[in-house]
């Protein structure tokens, strides 16, 4: 990883921070899956049923099956969202935000900034883990997030504006998060 500081900011930050990262790439590949799913609609639809039905059923279901799982995957990282508040950072993926992350701020170590994350060095697109690494999710190649946690683990978010995002992070780590466990 580059040795990169983006300059700190010492004006106040909003309450929150919101970045995104899109693959488009990623609806090409969900056609695909929806191409199998159809395949496999046709076949149980067209098809007679009277003779080798358990290859037939096998086919409809593989179809069926494996178009769910390329959709799902696909869906899940067409983009990644990352919000930031005064308590914590949440990562969000795809539509329907699963997988989901949360992470309080007081896991959090440090932040910096990496110009060149890319899907080949964690293994493709996705939420990745790599012992060598920590934890990732690569949606896209370009810009991130390193979080260094205080466990010694790294995550890392491709987001569009992550210096940005360091710098509201930074800020945040140096205010403190407040203690939750202390009553008035």
């Amino acid at each position: 990883m580059r040795d990169h500081h983006p300059r700190e900011e010492t004006a106040p930050h909003p309450d929150e921070w919101h970045g995104r990262a899109t693959n488009r790439f990623q609806w090409l590949l969900a056609l695909v899956g929806a191409a199998c799913v159809a395949l496999g609609i046709e076949l149980a639809v067209v098809s007679a049923w009277t003779s080798a039905i358990a290859p037939l059923a096998m086919s409809v279901v593989g179809c069926i099956a494996a178009g769910m799982l390329v959709l799902f995957g696909t869906l899940a990282f067409v983009h990644v969202d990352l919000r930031l508040d005064r308590e914590s950072l949440e990562v969000r993926c795809g539509h329907i935000g699963l997988p989901r992350r949360r992470i309080p701020l007081s896991h959090v170590a440090g932040a910096d900034f990496e110009p060149h994350v890319t899907p080949r060095h964690w293994g493709g697109w996705g939420y990745r883990w790599r012992p060598d690494k920590g934890t990732a999710v690569v949606v896209r190649r370009g810009e991130g997030v390193v979080l260094r946690l205080w466990d010694g683990h790294t995550f890392t978010i491709t987001v569009d504006d992550a210096e940005s995002a360091v710098r509201v992070i930074r800020a945040r780590l140096r205010q403190g998060t407040p203690d939750v466990t202390k009553s008035p």
